[in-house]
């Protein structure tokens, strides 16, 4: 396997074949498991094979740094042996392919645990593979916090790739240690978008809604609060509003649902929990506020208003369909503001001029910072987090390069 870089880029295509062929069944899974909505679900899918598809087709470059009387020197890329990869429950295929992509090309095999919550996708991703890959390359284990915790202090993987929380990912980090194994590590955000006083709220407002509720909130680098001039404080609360209020929440397998459940108890406890919390702090909910009575997991999708800085709503990640609107005066506080948290996912700035906009944005402290968008990943994109958001990247040569080493080969010729 590590020897045939042509074999694994082949089989890379392969895989990412087998998950557009099977997007729906594979989608299916996920959405009974996840709870997003079956479009939603089968794209996951397709968009873990565009993963894929990408990896094999990446380049692992041997480099020559010196061809001359006195030697011939090159710079190799080889693969680091038993890889960990563990994934979180929002994204379960989508985020495993993150790792099984650049991984595998580089001549690695993999380990893979799934969240607890979102088994059963990984485990048909395994099935899906198993003619495509070649006995041992892909593992596929399930089970609950502890086995990921004997995972990484295991002595045979020499990397751990991992997604989930800040507090995990320091366990991780620390479970690491010992072996000194190498440790990629996507973690939390609290992700702020400033909207500029040139902005027209009704303008933006579908797509700062769309990067805030995208999967019901669930999502590492969603807008988490935003940062609006009180010139149009008001407007752009409305208009958030507007559209939380005529959002389709329900079944995930019901025609035209746009937003499932949140996904488990803890985070829906959360997520209620904080709500609440703002409320009694003076915060005003100009939209939702509350769990939806019926069974499950169902919370309105929620926009707050009269939120400040210092409540947890703000400070912290919420990590489901609950948004902030936090007025400011002046910009150069609201960058600071924005700033002011021990995250650094990513951000966005949102203005008429997108000049000046850019030039905001190149003040945030964070992996990514968009303009007039947010959430525009892509497999050629690196993707990692400032502060405790992170440690390395991943997508691109640069996650590619995550799961490799470094060997010098030097020839000599006197």
């Amino acid at each position: 396997w590590r020897a045939d870089e042509q074999a694994r880029r082949e089989a890379l295509r392969a895989a990412a074949d087998v998950l557009f062929t099977r997007s729906e069944e594979i989608g299916r899974v996920i959405t009974l498991e996840q709870g997003k909505p079956l479009r939603d679900a089968a794209l996951e899918a397709v968009g873990a094979g565009v993963w894929l598809k990408y990896f094999a087709g990446l380049e692992l470059p041997r480099e020559v740094i010196q061809d001359d009387a006195a030697a011939f020197v090159e710079v190799v890329r080889r693969p680091l042996g038993v890889v960990a990869a563990i994934t979180p429950w929002n994204y379960p295929l989508l985020l495993a392919a993150w790792k099984l992509g650049p991984a595998l090309l580089a001549g690695n095999t993999v380990v893979l645990k799934p969240s607890p919550y979102t088994p059963l996708s990984s485990l048909l991703l395994g099935e899906a593979l198993r003619g495509v890959l070649p006995p041992g390359v892909l593992n596929v284990v399930s089970g609950g916090d502890e086995l990921g915790a004997w995972m990484t202090a295991h002595p045979v993987p020499r990397k751990i790739s991992f997604t989930g929380s800040v507090a995990t990912g320091k366990r991780v980090a620390a479970a690491a240690a010992p072996d000194l194994k190498r440790v990629t590590l996507e973690l939390g955000g609290n992700d702020p978008a400033i909207l500029l006083d040139d902005v027209d709220p009704e303008a933006v407002a579908d797509r700062l809604f769309g990067a805030a509720f995208m999967n019901n909130g669930q999502v590492c680098s969603a807008v988490k609060r935003v940062y609006a001039p009180e010139s149009i404080y008001d407007d752009v609360v409305e208009a958030l509003a507007a559209r939380a209020r005529a959002a389709k929440v329900g079944d995930g397998t019901a025609e035209g649902v746009e937003y499932g459940p949140i996904n488990n108890r803890p985070q829906f406890e959360r997520v209620s929990e904080l709500v609440a919390d703002a409320i009694a702090g003076g915060a005003k909910a100009a939209a939702g506020g509350r769990a939806m009575d019926r069974p499950g997991y169902f919370f309105e999708p929620t926009v707050l208003a009269g939120a400040e800085d210092g409540t947890r709503i703000v400070d912290e990640e919420q990590f489901g369909p609950a948004l902030p609107v936090v007025a400011y005066r002046d910009l150069d506080e609201a960058v600071a503001r924005a700033n002011g948290t021990h995250f650094g996912l990513s951000g966005s700035v949102w203005g008429g001029d997108a000049d000046r906009a850019a030039e905001v944005a190149g003040r945030l402290e964070c992996g990514t910072a968009w303009v007039n968008t947010h959430l525009a990943l892509a497999p050629h994109q690196p993707f990692g987090g400032f502060k405790w958001s992170g440690v390395g990247v991943e997508n691109g040569p640069w996650g590619l390069h995550g799961f490799t080493e470094l060997q010098v080969v030097h020839r000599a010729r006197s």
